[in-house]
């Protein structure tokens, strides 16, 4: 019917069940992606960079495993598993893996769209 909603369906999933893609040497993205946000689990190999950056995107960050060294405007901290991190749009951030493997959750709204066009 004209001026409904698209209808968009639950999912539930298990993250065994994403497609992996690697998008950089050693580092291993999954993606779910919703309507108006999606989330990400990455994989980073020890000692990985990511430099510093910024995106329209609001993001919060879940360390699953590892530690990290998070630069967030200029100031360093380290982050070890179960902290959580918000960046507000336009937050200039980077990371550095430490001496181990690191698992991340990212969340993202609106959807990373530049992430879309790289699968």
């Amino acid at each position: 019917m004209l001026g409904e909603a698209e209808k968009i369906e639950a999912l539930i999933t298990d993250w065994d069940k994403v497609p992996i893609e690697q998008i950089a040497e050693g580092i291993d993205r999954q993606m779910i992606v919703g309507q108006n946000m999606m989330i990400c689990r990455l994989r980073f190999d020890p000692m990985v960079v990511t430099p510093e950056h910024t995106h329209p995107h609001e993001q919060m960050t879940f360390v699953v495993k590892g530690r990290v060294k998070f630069t967030i405007d200029g100031s360093a901290v380290i982050a070890q598993p179960g902290a959580v991190l918000h960046f507000p749009p336009d937050n200039r951030h980077g990371a550095t893996m430490l001496d181990e493997e690191v698992v991340l959750i990212d969340i993202f709204s609106p959807i990373r769209e530049d992430f879309l066009a790289d699968i």
